[in-house]
């Protein structure tokens, strides 16, 4: 049996565990298998690959990317550049560290933009998520800030956030799990009347397809796009990762 997985914590919202089951029964792949690990702590790690020992490679979900590099035998450059890790292949008794946010992103970036090359972008959130949107954004040419409820992490907090600035930002990235299935009613503190028809969101959030954040926006007049895409990039990337040659 080929052992896949993700870990994480809370995993309820996670699709992977469908997605891969359904792209394994399509391909007749009856020994493979994919299995969602809700880790409590990250130093959980070494006991469930102890468990494990047919789990080949597993993706990672908040909030671990940044917390399991200390885990981790090598980092591929660009995981090594973004500063953190989704994908985990196992070579024998090492772990090597991918970063394949950055790829979904791409794919959620052509999608939502459709050629425009936004001036600036406000990136909600500072965790593992939001320094793979900063990379891809800078690799674009596209100047980006972060935000967050706490000064010392972002570069903005949420309450400094005005209507005005928000015009100055026609890309805005949510990058936080906030809105995610089952909190399906919570969203951003953003002031959302400073938001027009310019204005390009696209939340990493794909459940529910239609967060509260990308409604508000909607409602503004803004193009929207949920990430959806961006999670069938990142596993068909971490799939192809997990079967490669070393």
């Amino acid at each position: 049996m080929k052992l896949y997985g993700l870990i994480g914590h809370p995993l309820g919202h996670s699709a992977s565990a469908r997605y891969f089951g359904a792209k394994f029964h399509a391909g007749g792949l009856t020994e493979c298998r994919y299995d969602l690990y809700d880790l409590q702590r990250i130093e959980e790690l070494p006991h469930l690959l102890e468990e494990h020992p047919d789990l080949c490679g597993f993706n990672v979900t908040i909030p671990y990317k940044e917390q399991i590099l200390p885990y981790l035998d090598r980092l591929t450059q660009e995981a090594e550049q973004i500063g953190a890790v989704n994908c985990v292949r196992r070579e024998g008794e090492k772990l090597i560290g991918y970063n394949t946010d950055a790829d979904g992103l791409r794919d959620a970036l052509d999608l939502l933009l459709e050629g425009e090359t936004p001036r600036a972008a406000l990136i909600l959130g500072t965790g593992g998520a939001s320094r793979a949107v900063r990379y891809v954004l800078h690799e674009r040419g596209i100047s980006s800030r972060t935000v967050s409820r706490q000064a010392l992490r972002g570069d903005l907090t949420y309450a400094q956030l005005t209507p005005k600035l928000l015009g100055e930002y026609p890309l805005i990235v949510q990058a936080t799990p906030v809105g995610m299935w089952p909190h399906t009613d919570d969203k951003p503190p953003l002031p959302y009347e400073g938001i027009t028809p310019q204005h390009r969101l696209l939340d990493l959030i794909y459940n529910p397809p239609v967060t509260q954040f990308l409604a508000h926006g909607q409602i503004h007049g803004a193009r929207i796009l949920n990430g959806e895409c961006m999670f069938r990039t990142q596993a068909e990337t971490s799939w192809r990762i997990w079967n490669s040659h070393p």
